[in-house]
């Protein structure tokens, strides 16, 4: 069996030797020092007013790390587009409620489109819209001739169509032509704030939303109330966008600057008065008057006032 003395560490025994040898010499005992409560709290205020800035209007690492861990797939196989609707109702609902309701100082794309770009939601945003618009416009239609004698109520099937070709051909060529402007003036400039096309689209898909409740309002038969909605609609989303892109462009040139985000704010405001003044507010029709027979014989043609 082994000695007691050999079960002793090794490295303690020149100390053990010191304290035999001088027992009143002085030991010093290194410990990690307790850090103090109100210390320990401000060490953690810095850190949210961190966390609030990585999620803000600087560059996350963390978001850069997980849009690289997807897999890249050739664009020919429907995996490479399967990526692009591999999103759950959680971030969906997220992302609508961001576009709602923005949060002035807080870049869109960054808060909650960098980590993973989707097209399911601007696709049924989309579709919702062309359907809602359509449906309630031969609703208000129907609603504002209720009652006179001459009218006679058809369905205009075609206002779906018009609603798809105008609504889907905002959502991707206006996207497709800021991205283009973008990249050309960041090989201008080169500290400008670049987004890729699938986030431009998103944020554009996303921001039309809030006109799905407001088409559904639009069908109140007074011109006034329509007006009204349809500003404070185009303010909500139009801000969103605006939040998004002054960042990507406000060190290049002044005016152009400023010349690009209005463009982007006028062809917004387009879509919301063209969709207003043709769906809803369009100008009464003259219906042909009814032919009522009389009792000698003749016709009489009856004029609605």
């Amino acid at each position: 069996m082994a000695a007691v003395d050999d079960l002793k560490f090794q490295e303690f025994d020149d100390a053990a030797n010191l304290l035999a040898a001088n027992p009143d010499a002085t030991t010093i005992s290194i410990d990690e020092p307790e850090m103090p409560k109100n210390q320990h709290g401000r060490l953690q205020e810095p850190r949210r007013e961190e966390d609030d800035e990585l999620l803000g209007t600087d560059d996350s690492d963390k978001t850069e790390l997980l849009a690289g861990q997807k897999k890249s797939a050739p664009f020919w196989t429907f995996e490479y587009y399967q990526t692009f609707f591999d999103v759950d109702t959680y971030q969906v609902l997220d992302r609508i409620k961001g576009s709602v309701f923005p949060v002035p100082g807080k870049n869109f794309v960054r808060l909650y489109i960098r980590s993973n770009p989707d097209l399911y939601g601007p696709f049924w945003i989309c579709a919702t819209l062309v359907f809602t618009i359509a449906v309630s416009g031969n609703l208000s239609n129907f609603f504002i001739h209720l009652g006179k004698p001459t009218y006679h109520y058809v369905p205009q099937f075609r206002k779906v169509s018009i609603a798809a070709t105008a609504i889907y051909a905002y959502a991707w060529l206006v996207p497709l032509a800021l991205w283009g402007f973008l990249m050309w003036r960041n090989s201008k400039v080169m500290n400008i704030v670049s987004y890729s096309f699938l986030e431009i689209v998103c944020v554009y898909g996303y921001s039309l939303f809030v006109y799905i409740p407001t088409a559904i309002l639009w069908i109140i038969p007074e011109k006034v109330v329509r007006w009204v909605l349809m500003i404070f609609s185009l303010c909500l989303s139009g801000s969103v966008l605006v939040m998004t892109f002054w960042p990507a462009v406000r060190d290049d040139n002044r005016r152009i600057a400023l010349a690009t985000i209005g463009t982007v704010v006028l062809l917004h405001a387009l879509l919301a008065v063209g969709c207003l003044a043709y769906f809803f507010d369009a100008p009464e029709l003259d219906f042909p008057a009814p032919i009522v027979p009389a009792h000698n014989g003749t016709t009489v043609v009856t004029k609605s006032l």
